[in-house]
């Protein structure tokens, strides 16, 4: 049965369902700012006695690390709160009066709707690289020691943490800025102007790098900067590219499958890209541009989805039935079966 999708299919007013989508996206940004900056401040309470600043004590490495854990006991508490006060969308509601409700959802999106989720899938692709890029790798790559056999950046864990929260600041702010571009200008073409930058952001990494710390931190708040703006309108695309009996189903299929080709292996790619280009991230750059590249093919095979009325009437599912035969009660939704007249005898 099919309910919410990503992003939150609820009650967004006409017009307003890519700023209300990017509500949820927000997520991300604060939970990386909370949570490294709860990790800092336990940092900070267990000094390291070591001459290396960057290094973590005895005490952290045993036990402090535990305590951001402990405390995410309270957001699963609150999360727990939220979903059971959730109500079903009207749009979902009149879905299941009008008996359009899928039994199999994911049989029906892999069956009637593979398009959607190949594209769905692709289409957030660059979204997922990029900010596994500028998270897991971007924090390997400037803890390690310029000297290293694969050099870093060189700065310390508290430095550079301190720069990655200052670019994902951005990367909250421009979460919201992108779902006004997209409920005026499209989903489909901010995307596609957005996708652009990726590509052109990941070509000149090295330039930018090369410019000290100001090119690094400027580095960060560009590539948290395109996060927040690819990221955001993803909360209204997705759902809207599958109707209502599978909306759900379809959008959560197709983000966590982007999740497993871009996501899941974005971090070892980067860091055998690194290695490749002995210490220079040019490889791991142009790794990022043709992700891009892929998501903006599937941008410009992709419908716009700002005017689609997601409350929709929807066919049912069909049922064969031969000349001359009745349909069984139940194969028809209720409301058919009122305005069917019984056939003559």
């Amino acid at each position: 049965m099919e309910r919410r999708g990503p992003g939150g299919d609820r009650e967004r007013p006409s017009g307003k369902r890519a700023l209300y989508g990017t509500f949820p996206q927000l997520g991300a940004p604060l939970g990386f700012i909370i949570g490294n900056g709860l990790f800092l401040v336990i940092g900070a309470l267990l000094p390291s006695a070591s001459a290396d600043p960057s290094q973590p004590s005895d005490a952290f490495l045993s036990w402090g690390w535990r305590v951001p854990f402990l405390f995410s006991a309270v957001m699963v508490a609150v999360g727990m709160w939220v979903r059971l006060r959730l109500v079903e969308s009207s749009v979902f509601a009149k879905t299941r009066e009008a008996g359009h409700v899928r039994r199999l959802p994911l049989a029906t999106v892999v069956r009637s709707h593979w398009k959607q989720l190949v594209l769905g899938t692709f289409a957030m692709l660059a979204t997922y690289v990029l900010f596994y890029l500028m998270t897991t790798f971007s924090l390997s790559y400037g803890r390690t020691a310029k000297d290293a056999a694969v050099p870093g950046l060189g700065y310390s864990y508290t430095t550079f943490v301190l720069m990655m929260i200052f670019g994902v600041l951005f990367f909250a702010a421009f979460t919201l800025v992108s779902g006004p571009l997209a409920d005026t200008y499209g989903r489909r073409a901010t995307l596609i102007w957005v996708t652009a930058a990726i590509v052109v952001f990941g070509l000149v990494w090295v330039p930018l790098l090369g410019l000290g710390t100001l090119g690094v931190v400027l580095w960060l708040v560009l590539g948290f900067t395109l996060m927040g703006m690819t990221f955001g309108p993803m909360g209204a695309l997705l759902p809207e590219l599958f109707p209502t009996s599978v909306r759900y189903t379809g959008s959560g299929v197709s983000y966590n499958l982007s999740s497993i080709l871009g996501a899941a292996v974005a971090p070892f790619i980067a860091v055998a890209l690194w290695e490749a280009g002995d210490g220079s991230p040019w490889l791991v750059g142009v790794y990022l541009s043709a992700m891009a590249l892929l998501t903006l093919v599937a941008l410009v095979l992709v419908k716009e989805t700002k005017h689609i009325s997601l409350d929709e009437g929807e066919a049912p599912p069909r049922t064969p039935a031969g000349p001359g035969r009745r349909r069984l009660p139940g194969l028809l939704s209720p409301a058919q079966e009122r305005r069917t007249p019984s056939p003559r005898r």
